[in-house]
């Protein structure tokens, strides 16, 4: 596709670096023009050794002589430079462009929303797998593929990043590349150039509006996805949540799950502390499957991965085969038995998980719903009040505690949650562990410990940096030393 190929790389950012490497892979004729004088490059001379020209310090008025030009994102295409090239009919292309293209015979799926996201792409992945499909997940817990686990350090990376895992995917067979897509990354333009064949709207509710500001510009960040489909344009939507029609664009193939008026209609739900069963209809047929998932979101979550896959050209009774297999990400409504008490961890960090994954508690439980939580520090500070309030009237006890306060006071995060609190049925424990400790001396015969926040992370993040810390081990550790 490239060999021989003369193509202008505009800038030296760790994106363009690896727009470079790519295409001195594939043979291209390279030129890099960076602002920098040579004697600022810690590395000029491996570029000209490795036969790349060097045009640094300024920007010639006349580079017209390429195949196509690879920019940084933050270069507006508005820019003079760039609209003489597009004059010439000179293709322009971000690095993430560069990527796809070299890339773009895998199937994209994205899947946005508040919650949900690592939920649902995980599903998609271990179907896929089930199916002996060749499948990559990036999302909130890792980039996967094969036999590979890599960790991530955002949902939807930067550039470079998703830009060598897209090639690295490619490298190794890889038919269907299944990622989170968050509102971050939809703003910023992280996934620019990119063109998704299915995508999905999982929710909406408060969060990240320090960021965003208010409600409609977290929804409109969200939206750009549905804005990115080719092929099918196939976008599976939550018609239960108030903003599906956000969601809804016309030149998509809609397909909406509801429990009320939907394409795929929900029906006839019966949960336990185990587990899910229910039925549903969808194009005149019905079906019915169980989960070894617990909480009404999972219903959703497991029927949009369903639909992604079934439109991928699988059979819908192929994919129910799988249902009981799937297993529960790490730290999403994750159980530890104990005794007839069930002790659930999970990531739930947000007004509406917070509510849903409590609500789902309430519907199997038989004795009490003690509840461990907190609220981020250096994070949108409006939703702390309202989980303090969702906490103490859907739990009969709570115990306040540190999530990762990073630089603010523990204390005063703890306050931000409790302050207008009038009920009598919490207590404040700064410290992590000794709330799960409390927590755990608490439970009596069949009562529920939900210990909320952090789910899969392993470490707390404080001012003076992250330490190690897992709720799951605290659990393990307190039931190993009461010989449970």
């Amino acid at each position: 596709m490239l060999t021989g190929k003369k193509v202008l790389v505009i800038g030296l950012a760790k994106s363009g670096r690896a727009a470079i490497n790519l295409l001195y892979k594939l043979n291209a004729t390279i030129t890099v023009n960076e602002y920098k004088d040579a004697k600022d490059i810690p590395d000029y001379q491996q570029f000209v050794d490795k036969g790349i020209e060097m045009i640094t310090g300024s920007h010639p008025e006349e580079l017209f002589d390429f195949d196509f030009v690879i920019k940084n994102p933050g270069i507006n295409y508005h820019k003079p430079f760039i609209l003489r090239l597009k004059e010439r009919n000179i293709p322009v292309y971000t690095e993430i462009e560069l990527a796809y293209q070299v890339a773009k015979k895998q199937n994209y799926i994205g899947v946005t929303g508040t919650n949900g996201k690592t939920t649902t792409c995980l599903m998609i992945y271990q179907i896929l797998k089930m199916l002996k499909q060749n499948v990559a997940y990036m999302g909130t817990v890792g980039f996967y593929y094969g036999d590979v686990k890599k960790p991530m350090m955002n949902t939807t990376p930067d550039v470079d990043v998703l830009y060598n895992m897209l090639l690295e995917a490619k490298e190794h067979g890889v038919e269907y590349f299944v990622m989170e897509v968050s509102s971050h990354a939809l703003d910023k333009e992280r996934i620019y150039g990119l063109e998704f064949d299915e995508v999905a709207f999982s929710n909406l509710t408060q969060d990240h509006l320090d960021y965003h500001k208010t409600i409609e510009n977290y929804a409109n960040a969200k939206r750009k996805l549905f804005t990115k489909t080719r092929s099918n344009k196939i976008a599976i939507i939550n018609g239960d949540d108030p903003y599906y029609q956000h969601f809804m664009l016309p030149e998509n193939n809609n397909i909406v799950i509801s429990d009320k008026d939907g394409d795929l209609k929900i029906e006839d739900v019966c949960f336990s502390h185990l587990g899910t069963t229910f039925k549903f209809s969808y194009l005149n047929k019905n079906y019915e499957t169980s989960l070894n998932m617990v909480g009404r979101y999972n219903i959703y979550n497991y029927l949009t991965a369903l639909l992604i896959v079934h439109r991928l050209g699988f059979a819908i009774d192929d994919i129910l085969l799988l249902s009981d297999k799937l297993k529960t990400p790490s730290g999403r409504m994750e159980l530890i038995k104990n005794g007839t008490n069930s002790i659930f961890v999970d990531y739930a960090h947000t007004p509406d998980a917070v509510k849903n994954v409590l609500i789902s508690a309430e519907e199997f439980k038989s004795g009490r719903i003690i509840t461990i939580i907190g609220c981020g520090g250096n994070r949108d500070p409006l939703k702390r009040p309202i989980m303090g309030r969702i906490a103490v009237e859907h739990s009969d006890y709570v115990i306040f505690t540190s999530d990762n306060p990073r630089k603010e006071e523990p204390e005063d995060i703890l306050n931000d949650i409790t302050v207008d609190l009038t009920s009598d049925n919490f207590e404040v424990i700064v410290d992590r562990h000794d709330a799960i400790v409390k927590g755990m001396d608490l439970l009596n015969n069949n009562d529920i410990l939900m210990i909320l926040g952090k789910g899969h992370e392993d470490y707390q993040e404080t001012k003076t940096g992250k330490r190690h810390f897992s709720d799951q081990e605290e659990v393990v550790k307190y039931l190993e030393i009461k010989g449970l």
